[in-house]
This record gives C-alpha cells, sequence and structure tokens, in this order.
C-alpha cells in the first residue's frame, strides 16, 4: 500500500484497521490527535504513519477497539484555540498533541483529560509539567530539543562558515519554548564571536521583511530553532538562506533535505512512535503523572554540499565525516 494512501485513510476514516488479530468486542477507546499542520503534509504524515504503527504494534486497532479523532491547526492561534476546545468536549481517553503553542491551549482546556505531548523544548519552563522525573498532573511526553543545542547550532555553523559575526535566530512569540532557545544562542554567541539577533516568524512576511533588513549588514549567518512554525515554513526558509546569502543551520535534519545548509537535532520520527506507547499505557490504566518525560537520545547531523557549494563554502572534511547524511 502506497504512503500516501495509507496516511489518508488513517486520518480520514474512523473505522480503518490496522490490526484485527480476531480481536473479542471490546469498549472502543476514543484518543484526540491535536497536530500543528495539514492533513496532506507529507512530513506530518510521515510521522502520523509512525504514530499509527506503534499503535498497531501495541495491540490497537483504528476502528475495532480505538477511535481516533484528528484536529488540524496549520499553526494558526485561532485554529489552535478553536480545536483544543473541540478535543476536550469530545471527552476522549487520552490526546496527543505535538508542538507548545497547541500543549498550552490544551493545558487551559482541561487539568484531567491525560495528554502525551511530542514536539515541546521545554515542558518544565513551559508549566506543562512539575519536572521531567515526576510530571505530577495529566501531561507528559517526549521533549523536541535541549537549550545546550544553542551552542551547538553555533559551533557547528562557525566550522561550515567561521567568517560569520551575526547570526539571526527565527523566534516563534507564540511559543514559550522561543524565549528560551534564543536565550540560549543568545549566552553562548559570545564565545563564538557572534551577535545573536531575533527575527520573528509569526508568517512568511515577517520571515522576509526580517531577513532582509538582517541581510544588508555582511558576515551574517541564520539559525532555525526547533518549533512547529519553522516546520510550516520548511520549504521557503532555505530558499530565503541562500537568497540573502546566509548559511543557516536547522533543528530537523528534514530542511536539509529540502535545500537547508546543515542541520543537527534530535530524530523526530521516533518521538512519535514512542508516543504511541505512551498512549497505549495510558489507555491500558497507567497515569501520565507517572510516566516521566523523555529528553531526545538520539541526534542528527545533515549536511547539504549544493547548497554549500552555492553560498561559496567549503564544509570541512572531519564534519562531513561525522554526518549522519550528506546531500551532493
Amino acid at each position: 500500500m502506497r504512503r500516501r494512501a495509507f496516511i489518508s485513510g488513517f486520518v480520514g476514516a474512523a473505522a480503518w484497521p490496522l490490526a484485527t488479530h480476531g480481536q473479542q468486542r471490546e469498549r472502543m477507546r476514543r484518543v484526540g490527535a491535536f497536530l500543528p499542520s495539514v492533513a496532506d503534509d507529507a512530513l506530518i504524515q510521515r510521522r502520523v504513519m509512525g504514530f499509527a504503527q506503534g499503535l498497531q504494534q501495541a495491540g490497537w486497532s483504528v476502528g475495532g477497539n480505538v477511535q481516533i479523532d484528528f484536529r488540524w491547526t496549520a499553526g494558526k492561534p485561532d485554529n489552535i484555540r478553536k480545536h483544543a476546545a473541540e478535543l476536550v468536549a469530545l471527552a476522549p481517553d487520552v490526546i496527543f498533541s505535538a508542538g507548545g503553542p497547541n500543549m498550552g491551549a490544551l493545558q487551559q482546556a482541561t487539568r484531567t483529560i491525560p495528554i502525551v505531548f511530542v514536539s515541546v523544548a521545554d515542558p518544565v519552563a513551559s508549566g506543562f509539567v512539575d519536572s521531567l522525573a515526576q510530571p505530577g498532573g495529566n501531561i507528559t511526553g517526549f521533549m523536541n530539543t535541549e537549550f545546550g543545542l544553542g551552542g551547538k547550532w553555533l559551533e557547528l555553523l562557525k566550522q561550515v562558515a567561521p567568517a560569520i559575526t551575526r547570526v539571526a535566530v527565527l523566534r516563534d512569540l507564540s511559543n514559550r519554548s522561543g524565549l528560551g532557545q534564543f536565550g540560549a544562542v543568545q549566552s553562548a554567541a559570545p564565545s563564538f564571536g557572534v551577535e545573536a539577533v531575533p527575527v520573528g516568524m509569526g508568517d512568511i512576511g515577517e520571515i522576509e521583511r526580517g531577513l532582509g533588513a538582517f541581510a544588508r549588514a555582511p558576515n551574517g549567518g541564520m539559525i532555525v530553532p526547533a518549533g512547529g512554525a519553522a516546520a510550516l515554513f520548511r520549504e521557503a526558509l532555505p530558499a530565503l538562506a541562500v537568497r540573502h546569502r546566509l548559511p543557516a543551520i536547522y533543528s530537523d535534519p528534514v530542511f536539509v533535505a529540502g535545500g537547508g545548509l546543515i542541520a543537527y537535532g534530535p530524530d523526530r520520527d521516533s518521538a512519535y512512535r514512542h508516543a504511541a506507547s505512551y498512549v497505549d499505557r495510558i489507555l491500558r490504566g497507567e497515569k501520565p503523572a507517572n510516566l516521566p518525560v523523555q529528553a531526545p537520545t538520539k541526534y542528527e547531523l545533515a549536511i547539504n554540499l549544493k547548497t554549500a557549494k552555492a553560498l561559496g563554502l567549503t564544509v570541512p572534511p572531519a564534519l562531513l565525516a561525522r554526518a549522519d547524511e550528506v546531500i551532493e
């Protein structure tokens, strides 16, 4: 079965059989899925497929013993508030959510329905959990980054483009972790001889204006931290970086496949698969308060040599040797 057809059936119908296994008739369980994209986005399709496979491996069948109610926000604040309220009103057994803005809306809407998140940078500072080891409430999940990566992004960017003295750091003000990620880069920047400059990414127009103004001065680069808003612009951002001659590093390797120069970040596909295991455990009676928040354990380095050539850069051989993926 082709991947697109597989996912379209999964997100579009309640009675799509993942597995049958001769199951006895049992109470239908209900899972809400709250995602910061649109249903036909290829990247989210791939990651939702991983979530679906995780449920299947745990013995759940959509339309058999579990129903999935999807809501897609496209990163728009009005959609986030509206769809969070809709999902909570459905009273699901558990909600699976991606991204800090989505989590903020869900937390305002319910303090009782269990929630499993992915793609949240700092759930403690954001107020979603009491601690990583003991979340303490109705929320747990899988972090998508650690603030210590701010220094790593600068280190890698300087290795590829040593002339950089200024970096535009894209910042999503609707995401509570956006300020923390910018602060981490800003704190590390002086040790690399770099000035960090925030650029808003409320929409593509704001990004274009901010990068255009930033690029008027020489020796600039760009950092795109983790966040759902960045993923919405994953095709536009690499093109803007090349247009403005800005060597850029991204938090997600998918940007490199789309023309980004370099990326370093966790394997987000695996987070979706692991989230299914927590959804399974909650459906079987465990409490989110007792399921520790997990940090990424695997990080990937990806480099696009075609983009490096377009920017007139030479990637050090030692860095290429470390890369998990190199696009020629």
